[in-house]
Formats: C-alpha cells, structure tokens, sequence
C-alpha cells in the first residue's frame, strides 16, 4: 500500500486547521458544555474500561483522527499482520506475537507451512515441565526440589517475563523464588547468586542464538559458580534454554529436552507469550500462563473487530499522534496506581520506543514528522512526591495514562481508597488546575494579607488543561494483565502504521553492540588510537589503568 507523506494526506491538513482552534480550548469548558461526555468518551474491551474525556479534543477531533487512520489503511495493515503476511519488510518477516496467545483450533499458515500446531506443541512442553518443577517432582543434583529460579536474559528476554511475574506476584507459588538477570554488570549476578544454594537452583537461559553476548556472559559466568561445587554430568539438572540452537546449548551442558523454542516471527519485545514466558508459568503455574494469554487474545478479537471509533487501541494510537504531532508533546508519562506494576513503564520503554523511535520511513524516506515519544514514569503515590510537580506546572505538556484496579489483591484495609482517590484526584487536577480566583479566595481564607497573597497567587496557580486516559481493570489478574498489555502493543502498532514506520526493527540497537566488540580487546589488550576519537582513547586508557590491564 503506498502512502503519500503523512503531512500531504488530506485528513492531516484538516486536522491541523481544526487544531489553529482546538489548542485554545479548555477542558474546564469542554466538560462545562457537554455533561455526557464522560458516558460518550469511554468504553470497555476485554475486561479493561477506558476513559478518554479528559482529552483536548471534541467529536470532531475524534472524526478527523479516525479519518487519518483510514487514510493511512490502519485496518489493512491490522489485518495484513494477523494474515501473517511479511509486514516486517527490513527483515523480510512475518509478524505473528498474536499467534502465540491464539486458541489451539486456529489455522495460520505462514511460508506454506501451519504454524498453529508448533505453538501450542511448545505451549504444552512449557506446561509439562512448569509443573515438574511446581510440583516438586524435577529434582537437584542432591535429590531436593527447585526452590529458586534465575533467569537470565536481557531485553525483551527479560523485561517481560520479569514485569509479569512481579506484576502477578500474589498468584506466584510460594517457597518458589525467581530471580531475573539481565545486566552484563557483573554486580546483577553476583547479587542474586549470593543468595542462592546451587542444589536447589534452576538457571533458565533466554538466547534465541545462544550468542546474546550479555545473557552469554552471565550463562557462562552462572555456570562456573555451580561447577565450584558440582560437576558437567549435573548441569542438566540445574540448566534449562529458550534457544532454537540446540548445537551451542548441547554444548553448554543442558539437554535438549529441555530447550524451548521460538520463531523468528516473534519480536524479543512481543515474546513474553512465547517460550520466553517460562517463568511466568513457573510462578503462576500453566493454568494462569493460559489465562494470561487469553486475555491478550481477547483484546486481539477486539482489535480486529471493532470499529475504529470504538476501538481502544485504534483510540489510544491516534490520541498519541494528536498530542506528538499536533501539540508537539515530546514524552508520555505512565501511572500506574499498583505497586504490582512497578517494572510496568519500564516494560513500555522497551514496547514503544524500540518499536517507533525511527527517522526513516518503510521506503527508507526521511520521516516528515515526529515519531515515537520518549515513555516514563513510575507507580502512584510515588511519583505524586517526586515527578508531578512537572506535570502540573511545568513548561512542557505531558500526556499521562493513568492504570489502576479497582479492587486489590491484598487484604489490608483502607489503603485501596485512598490509593484510588489519589489516582482519581490527579487526573482531575491535570485537568481543571487552579485558576487565580480560586487561589486567591482560598488565601484570603487563611487570613494572609495583600501582600503576601500578591507574592504567593503566581506559585499557586494551576493551569491545568492537561491530558490524560485514565485505565481500570477490575482486578490485576492473568487475564486483565494480558489484555493490558496486548492494548499498549497494538496502540504502538496504530502510530507506527500512521507514521509510516517499521514498528518491528531494531537497528539502533545494533550501532553500540558492534563498538563494544572493538573495544573490549582494547581495554583487555593493546590500544588501536587511530581506531578511535580523542574522548573515547582517553577513556580506554583510564579502564585500562583502573583495571591493571
């Protein structure tokens, strides 16, 4: 499907005439003059309920964005990547993470050959095995039960498996530990190992190649600790792989019977519904992996089903592309109120800017606009007392998606209200601030006088019109997380489709990986000065020194 450029297509023109009027506007008014709008600006997919009426925009808006995304074939290219067709075009590769949380009648058939029986043959191995170690019944070196697992991966290896299961925590079994190592710093797997008893530990290695230089690293320098106090012949016994290189796995000591793998279809930043979601069936056991795969696939079914205009992630994606490409908002800030979910916005970093922090188009035309947004943030109450101070009164707008549940797993009482009042209460205030008669009607009450109500009223002041989405789940189980998160993939996949990108590559990554190699020998051996500029020489040197090298 050729695209024109994005700021040549017809609906993009009359967005940004609609917005010469639209940036003017306040959301004080907006909800002022349309008393529905919170029942008109919300809907519920796949156990998940979104409100997106505190958002500076009206029906218009919606209208003209919702054109953009038919101009740009959003509902084309949707269907082109659950068809399984190539739509990663640099790497000539399907796109098919949806695959893996599909139910086990579905027939997919990709390079001629049906995928669907693969997936759920290595879904079955996954669970068999999960349950030996639950169980008890997979046994040590010296004939005791596994009660810590390590995983050691790095990127989307680790990030989502790790996210998941702190995110699930209260469904984890208990006396089964898991650990995540990603970190090619040396003091990631020390701090873990310290802790660990090598008879009753299960090291998982995520390496599609088996060649990952940092997750090798750490395989390598884990495998050596337990050979301190045990032999090759038992490595088996504490080693699993999520590889598709049996040769190199063999080789390290682990039996291939108990090597899980993937496709090259499947993204490391979409995996976690692969094989590489093996903790999480460890933690949560195969039944809840099951019924967090689920929930993504529910979310899937309402993603291709939909109509845009009552599509959430359609919705989210293009509410992202009025705010960077209209408003010129440079980042998105994620709340989410559950501490469960505190690895949660780093999860995202990974989903969102690997996916669309691109310069280039499909056809490797320079982009005509902004792309993908810097994401951050951190779990509420917390971030209330460290960040928010900018997001209310500081220069720059920043777009905030607020997640919360409205019923927690603990059982401690009161803490859940007031942990929803201030969710609540914060998107409010980014969106009706405090405005000078308000502040000075409040500071007349405490009996101030003029003059310090002069100095005071421009700090007090609020200017609020702030956006935000506010996403609630009933409760943070398997099935809401994987609908969470199956939301955030496909909404980057609508901006992506918009902008014209390839949401699947990652050759940013690429750059630094290939310098590292050069300079490591440097730092272990002779120096190449003529390889390098004056800044790094100099730094090589000072490793150099620092390390007797």
């Amino acid at each position: 499907m050729h695209l024109i450029p994005l700021t040549d297509a017809p609906a993009f023109q009359a967005l940004r005439r609609h917005y010469d009027d639209a940036s003017d506007w306040h959301m004080r008014d907006l909800f002022s003059h349309q008393p529905e709008r919170f029942s008109r600006m919300s809907l519920d997919a796949a156990g998940l309920f979104l409100d997106y009426s505190k958002n500076r925009l009206d029906d218009t808006t919606l209208s003209l964005l919702m054109e953009l995304a038919r101009e740009r074939h959003v509902e084309e290219h949707r269907d082109a990547m659950f068809a399984g067709e190539k739509i990663n075009t640099t790497e000539g590769r399907s796109v098919l993470h949806t695959a893996l949380r599909a139910p086990r009648d579905r027939k997919l058939v990709v390079n001629g050959q049906e995928v669907m029986q693969e997936v759920h043959a290595v879904l079955d191995h996954v669970g068999e095995f999960a349950e030996r170690v639950r169980s008890g019944k997979w046994l040590g070196r010296s004939s005791r039960p596994i009660t810590d697992i390590v995983n050691i991966g790095i990127g989307g290896s680790d990030l989502g498996p790790e996210m998941v299961c702190r995110a699930l925590r209260s469904r984890a079994k208990q006396g089964l530990n898991l650990h995540f190592v990603a970190n090619v710093d040396g003091h990631d797997l020390d701090a873990v190992l310290a802790k660990l008893d090598p008879d009753t530990t299960l090291f998982v290695v995520a390496s599609k190649t088996f060649t990952t230089r940092e997750t090798m690293l750490n395989a390598q320098s884990a495998r050596d600790w337990f050979l301190q106090t045990g032999n090759e012949a038992e490595l088996a016994k504490h080693f699993v792989a999520v590889s598709t290189n049996a040769k190199a796995v063999a080789e390290f000591g682990i039996d291939t019977e108990n090597m899980f793998p993937f496709w090259d279809w499947v993204g490391g930043r979409y995996s976690v519904w692969s094989a590489i979601g093996l903790p999480v069936a460890l933690a949560i056991g195969i039944d809840g992996f099951r019924e967090f795969l689920a929930g993504a696939h529910e979310m899937d079914r309402h993603f291709r089903t939909a109509p845009l205009e009552r599509n959430m992630p359609v919705i989210l994606g293009m509410l992202g592309v009025w705010y960077r490409n209209f408003f010129q908002c440079g980042s998105l800030s994620i709340a989410p109120y559950h501490q469960d979910l505190a690895q949660f916005p780093a999860y995202l970093q990974q989903l969102d800017m690997e996916s669309n922090g691109k310069q280039v188009s499909m056809i490797g035309n320079p982009v005509d606009i902004a792309t993908g947004p810097l994401v951050w943030g951190d779990v509420g109450t917390n971030g209330q007392h460290a960040y928010f101070q900018l997001l209310h009164l500081g220069t720059d707008m920043v777009p905030v998606d607020f997640i919360a549940a409205l019923k927690p797993t603990h059982v401690l009482p009161v803490h859940h209200a007031v942990l929803l009042a201030n969710c609540f209460a914060q998107s409010e205030a980014l969106m009706r601030g405090k405005d000078a008669a308000e502040v000075r009607a409040e500071l007349a009450s405490q009996g101030i006088t003029d003059d310090e109500l002069a100095a005071l009223l421009p700090h007090k002041v609020f200017p609020g019109n702030r956006p935000s989405n506010t996403i609630l789940m009933d409760q943070l189980t398997p099935p809401t997380l994987g609908a969470l998160i199956a939301l955030y993939e496909h909404k980057v996949f609508v901006q992506g489709v918009v902008w014209g990108i390839n949401s699947f590559d990652q050759w940013g990554v690429e750059l630094g990986k290939v310098l590292a190699k050069n300079i490591e020998p440097e730092i272990n051996g002779s120096l190449r000065p003529e390889a390098h500029d004056s800044s790094t020489n100099g730094l090589i040197a000072r490793a150099k020194a620092a390390l007797g090298k």
